[in-house]
């Protein structure tokens, strides 16, 4: 069973060192591989580390962003209502686990 948290969805400024000192890092993307045919590419992986997964599907009401572990084992879904942006996140070892449960504890109520 998927583990679900929600919540307000405050943007954070970043992290600090011990100290309070910033950490110096160098942002990178996820990228796409390119398809062999004409067909659109649907999923992204780390720069580098093709194992850690990113993927985004949506409906009218919903977007599902899905992010697998650094080494590809579990997900972490976060649900986000396109109307409010409210949104609840899930983790656990199955994507299809995870996003069901997120998306359910969205639009509970």
């Amino acid at each position: 069973m998927a583990a679900v948290r929600q919540s307000k969805g405050e943007v954070g400024r970043g992290s600090e060192a011990p100290g309070g000192r910033r950490r110096q890092s160098r942002w990178t993307s996820f990228v796409a591989e390119a398809a062999e045919d004409d067909r659109a590419v649907r999923s992204l992986h780390e720069e580098g580390n093709p194992s850690h997964r990113l993927r985004v599907e949506h409906d009218r009401a919903t977007l599902l962003i899905h992010l697998s572990g650094e080494e590809g084992e579990g997900w972490t879904t976060i649900a986000v209502e396109r109307a409010t942006r409210r949104f609840s996140v899930a983790q656990g070892a199955r994507q299809a686990d995870t996003a069901r449960a997120a998306y359910d504890e969205l639009h509970r109520r």
